[in-house]
């Protein structure tokens, strides 16, 4: 862990329930390539198994994973804090609720799993790699509500955030930036295809959102609630993957 990465959105992990037809969706629509790594002691599921790679050249900034029982299908991001049980504990004061408790990543670091007073699901770690902040793969998360508000003192307490009310396009949401001041990511209000009050979804980077919207459409995605303009004027556009995992694909 270096200070740099403390409140910054520093990996994601998709939970599957098709790992291969995952990889092969975002190959085609992100352009990402894989690489394989054995773990004696898998963070999901334990025992030995494999975990894949998802790369943009040579930045690792995504893993894949089979989903497993207790958990739906979808992208988690992980942020950055410097001690993840003083973070959970802090949660649970703050209205969180703890999803999975503190866990080793052998030769990766120590994640948790959080839930936040809406219910949407966020990771924090403390890495132990070499790994930089995923800027190549990943532009602004993006966290989604129906009718409710951000709960700003939650992630203002949790993580250090600042937040501010700001025009997105045509539509007023929030700004959220970590503490060194570089925006991290966007609050907007519209409607979310599940049963979710709110939910985080990785920006991911592409060269033309529109032409990739269209191959993931083809390759059995569904686009939902229109275009997302966001603050440098990159368009980018919501999507459900054939698994179900929300994300947003916005210009590199």
């Amino acid at each position: 862990m270096t200070i740099e990465k403390t409140g910054r959105i520093i990996w994601h992990d998709l939970l599957t329930g098709d790992r291969q037809r995952s990889m092969s969706f975002y190959e085609r629509v992100a352009g990402w390539t894989y690489e394989t790594e054995h773990a004696t002691d898998f963070a999901w599921g334990g025992g030995e198994k494999d975990f894949i790679l998802a790369l943009e050249g040579d930045e690792a900034g995504a893993g894949f994973a089979e989903t497993p029982p207790e958990m739906p299908n979808g992208w988690i991001a992980y942020v950055e804090v410097l001690d993840v049980d003083a973070t959970v504990a802090h949660a649970e004061r703050l209205g969180g609720v703890i999803a999975r408790p503190p866990f080793e990543v052998p030769g990766v670091g120590r994640n948790a799993l959080l839930r936040d007073p809406l219910g949407a699901l966020i990771g924090v770690s403390i890495s132990r790699h070499t790994y930089p902040v995923p800027r190549r793969q990943f532009g602004l998360e993006v966290y989604l509500t129906d009718a409710s508000p951000f709960p700003k003192e939650f992630y203002l307490q949790l993580f250090d955030w600042k937040i501010s009310s700001s025009t997105v396009g045509e539509q007023v949401g929030d700004m959220i930036a970590g503490p060194s001041g570089e925006n991290v990511a966007v609050h907007l209000a519209r409607k979310i295809p599940t049963d979710a009050r709110a939910v985080w979804m990785p920006g991911i980077k592409v060269a033309h959102p529109t032409v990739s919207l269209n191959e993931a459409k083809v390759l059995g995605a569904d686009p939902f609630s229109g275009m997302l303009p966001d603050p440098a004027q990159q368009h980018g556009a919501f999507m459900r993957d054939p698994d179900g995992a929300l994300s947003c694909l916005v210009s590199a």
